[in-house]
């Protein structure tokens, strides 16, 4: 993706917006709870206090339950924010698909169920916010060889699935190990990496060496330890911000244009993510964020939302 110069370099963050369940049990249609979304509120105010721009990408619970579509409806009234879609294949009817872990990757079905839930949730979403989405992330970072045909033929024009350096092959999923961070243009999609950055003195063909040291013994903690090799993701979610402000400035000294950030919305209450299980995680969560956005604002880096991306690519 060939950014205009006056772009700069930019940030984006897009928020799961999702249904609460619990992480180590088997995916259950039946868990459709938002409890989560009366959270939402202060942490918008926080964002847009700094004039960041949330994608809020919501799945079916989520645009189905009046609560939290009115909830989201006042955030985007702050003229940034935007509703995006998050197909959480498991909870997005029709359901004809059997309860597996390799069912719960929407890319694996059919192409005509991937369609006919992608049709459904679009609509749900169009119907509740009275504006169809314009980008879209697959729950479990399912994407399938079908997806970006399907999401054209919706009017979709970007799509933020992909999760470089990470491979859920073991679980029925897709392999990213060797996806780099870099926008790319597909026909009419465009592919917004979450930004994954590999840091320490062996980053340069880190995909390969991270794949490597998979294979050894706590190889990737060792390397880790030794500041030799680390697999850096840009969020709150399990990446302490020491590793996450390194990783923004190997990413901007190495001239990525846009940083692609993201978390989970039920993380916005303790008990719901394992990432944020009492008040003392929210607390370091939060000042997560605060630091993230003063070294971004040091940096010169601005937040991007998703009318400004989709007016630089033209």
């Amino acid at each position: 993706m060939a950014w205009p110069d006056d772009f700069g370099t930019r940030f984006t963050v897009f928020v799961d917006v999702e249904e609460e369940f619990d992480w180590r049990a088997p995916l259950d249609t039946r868990n459709r709870a938002t409890t989560a979304m009366t959270a939402f509120p202060d942490a918008h105010r926080r964002f847009a206090e700094r004039g960041v721009a949330l994608a809020c990408m919501v799945d079916h619970p989520i645009a189905t339950d009046p609560a939290a579509v009115e909830i989201l409806k006042r955030v985007v009234e702050d003229g940034r924010s935007e509703i995006g879609t998050q197909l959480h294949a498991w909870v997005n009817p029709p359901f004809e698909e059997d309860a597996t872990p390799e069912a719960s990757y929407a890319g694996n079905l059919p192409g005509a169920l991937e369609a006919a839930k992608l049709d459904t949730l679009s609509k749900a979403i169009t119907t509740a916010f009275g504006r169809a989405p314009r980008a879209y992330r697959a729950g479990r970072y399912g994407i399938g060889p079908r997806t970006f045909a399907l999401l054209s033929a919706l009017g979709y024009r970007i799509d933020s699935s992909i999760r470089p350096g990470y491979d859920y092959r073991a679980d029925g999923g897709p392999d990213f190990s060797r996806a780099d961070a870099h926008a790319y243009r597909d026909g009419r999609i465009v592919e917004l990496p979450l930004t994954t950055i590999f840091t320490g003195y062996a980053r340069r063909g880190g995909d390969r060496l991270y794949n490597v040291l998979g294979h050894l013994p706590k190889g990737r903690g060792l390397f880790a330890r030794a500041g030799l090799l680390s697999r850096v993701a840009l969020t709150p979610e399990d990446m302490p911000i020491e590793a996450a402000l390194e990783a923004v400035a190997v990413a901007a000294g190495e001239g990525l244009r846009l940083l692609n950030l993201s978390f989970h919305s039920p993380s916005l209450a303790p008990g719901h993510t394992p990432y944020v299980r009492d008040a003392a995680d929210l607390k370091r969560f939060h000042a997560w964020w605060t630091a993230m956005l003063d070294e971004l604002d040091r940096r010169g880096i601005r937040n991007a939302s998703l009318d400004e991306i989709i007016a630089a690519l033209g």
